[in-house]
């Protein structure tokens, strides 16, 4: 009897959309269109329909936990449709942890698991710093309390003590 292994999901993939700078430079916002097929590869989702209801709860979510400035340009960066899900959130009263962000994605997302959920919001949040530059993940990430790095697809270096 041979048996058979299922492959455990990769990382998801670096995206591949022209960086801000470029975007910047010829003055046009990434298609939303776009932005759904990044997150379609990048989460391995069988349908754009999937894609993009995940990605409306996750830019919903993150929406009221990036304020000021950075907010402003994140909706600017992203396409029309993706700015108006960030902007018209509410600030959140606390800032959530990174896993608390993940168990309320869960909590939005019928049928998810915490595990399930952080792959969701990874796969979202992971073509962000393409789509937007690097400068202004950071600031982002700077806002955010620790941990949300890792989501973002970056590593979350300690300062040496």
């Amino acid at each position: 009897m041979t048996m058979t292994t299922v492959p455990a999901p990769t990382t998801p993939p670096t995206p591949t959309l022209p960086t801000a700078p470029t975007r910047a430079r010829i003055g046009d916002r990434p298609r939303w269109s776009e932005l759904i097929e990044e997150v379609r590869q990048s989460g391995q989702y069988p349908t754009t329909a999937e894609a993009e209801r995940v990605t409306r709860i996750v830019l919903s979510a993150l929406g009221g936990h990036v304020i000021g400035d950075e907010r402003v340009e994140l909706a600017n960066a992203l396409p029309e449709e993706a700015a108006r899900v960030i902007a018209s959130q509410i600030p959140a009263t606390r800032p959530l942890t990174a896993a608390e962000f993940v168990d309320s994605i869960a909590a939005r997302i019928e049928g998810a698991t915490p595990a399930t959920a952080r792959w969701d919001v990874s796969s979202v949040l992971s073509v962000l710093p393409n789509l937007v530059g690097d400068d202004l993940s950071d600031r982002i990430l700077r806002e955010l309390p620790p941990g949300y790095a890792l989501l973002f697809g970056r590593a979350e270096l300690a300062p040496a003590q």
